[in-house]
């Protein structure tokens, strides 16, 4: 026995491979693992420190220090809440300065989300913001059964002027509609909001825009005062501002040097005050020409059923010289038709040489030049008129 241990001792001893590898062959300290999701970044992304490459350690092992985040995945495919799960819209906006009108053109939509429903029967709304909803609202026809449905249909907003472009926002919302679904005030799929001040007069611009969710408000307090009452309400209006205009009127005026006198045309109206409980009116428009008695001095158009955008175009005849009716009032009002009870003042306009703004120089230049006819968009004010003898 003596003997085969001093034979070991004279010859290298041999170690088999089980061995070798159990044997623990990295210096310093062992480190621990402070959390499992440092080995499982992909399935992890919000983790903390990942660990880094294996390199050349020092006697004394420092304090971790905080290593790069890691790169955030790829979005998921497939249905998700993000708003390019909503589906894109494709439009075409152009301001025709020209005609005081804003065109725009709905083309398609793409990868519509599906309701629960699962078939898709859609619109697109339109609405100018900020504003009432129901004076500002147009809309296409519907296309059913389909998640890419294409309208191919132009919206015209007329009385559009620069003013508007520099202040106003166009929402269009694509809706399922209810009268398919037997249901109501369902839920756009989808909207999106572009701001007109960057449009370039006369020239038409294209949109690809991804839909987004509908924005909801907090309702004021004194909403919430019904018990199980919901704490939001969908966006039907931006946040109307105090005085909001009343509307627009489009006049024409010429002095007729044939038939001496002013011929006063009525076009149409836009973006009328509601005043029925249905949200619109049925407008009609009343012509005074002042100081002047008689019927021959007064007109009224014909009625306009359940419109806040109204068209007329009717023309009527005052007779006299230049010189006399250049001293005289020319009072247009709207109003809003009610049987049976007092019709509704929505608003008016006042032309004469010694008004303010467009209604003195629309009139200076009617009666300036004889057989030339020129329109002019009028904002409707609230106030009713004031005029002594």
């Amino acid at each position: 026995m003596a003997g085969t241990a001093a034979a070991s001792r004279g010859r290298p001893q041999r170690v088999s491979m089980q061995e070798h590898m159990a044997i623990d062959v990295s210096p310093g300290p062992i480190r621990p693992i402070h959390l499992i999701s440092d080995f499982f970044p992909h399935f992890y992304p919000f983790a903390g420190p990942t660990l880094r490459a294996p390199g050349p350690r020092p006697a004394v092992t420092p304090a971790l220090c905080s290593a790069p985040q890691p790169q955030p995945d790829p979005e998921p495919e497939g249905d998700s809440d993000d708003s390019t799960a909503l589906g894109t819209l494709e439009f075409t906006l152009l301001f025709d300065a020209d005609n005081s009108a804003l065109h725009c053109t709905a083309h398609r939509a793409k990868g519509l989300k599906p309701p629960a429903s699962g078939s898709v029967d859609t619109y697109v709304k339109a609405n100018l913001l900020p504003g009432t909803s129901k004076a500002s609202q147009l809309r296409t026809r519907t296309v059913r059964g389909t998640r890419g449905p294409v309208w191919e249909e132009t919206l015209t907003y007329h009385g559009f002027t620069r003013q508007d472009a520099g202040r106003k926002t166009l929402r269009l919302c694509v809706c399922e509609d209810p009268r398919l679904r037997r249901r109501r005030r369902a839920p756009p799929l989808g909207e999106l909001r572009v701001p007109l001040r960057k449009l370039v007069p006369n020239r038409a611009r294209s949109f690809d825009v991804c839909l987004e969710k509908r924005r909801l408000t907090k309702r004021p307090k004194s909403l919430d005062t019904a018990r199980g009452m919901s704490l939001y309400e969908e966006e039907e209006v931006e946040a109307e501002v105090a005085g909001e205009e009343r509307g627009r009127i489009l006049l024409s005026l010429c002095y007729s040097s044939q038939r001496g006198g002013l011929l006063v045309g009525v076009l149409r109206c836009a973006h009328l005050a509601p005043m029925d409980a249905n949200g619109y009116s049925d407008p009609f428009v009343r012509l005074f020409l002042h100081p002047n008695v008689g019927k021959k001095s007064k007109y009224k158009t014909s009625v306009r059923r359940k419109t806040l955008n109204p068209e007329f175009n009717e023309e009527f005849f005052y007779a006299g010289p230049r010189e006399e009716l250049a001293q005289k009032t020319l009072l247009v009002s709207v109003w809003d038709y009610d049987l049976g009870t007092a019709d509704d003042f929505i608003g008016r306009v006042q032309l004469s040489s010694r008004a303010s703004g467009e209604g003195q120089q629309h009139w200076s230049e009617c009666l300036g030049h004889s057989d030339r006819r020129l329109e002019l968009w009028h904002p409707l004010d609230g106030a009713p008129f004031q005029l002594s003898d």
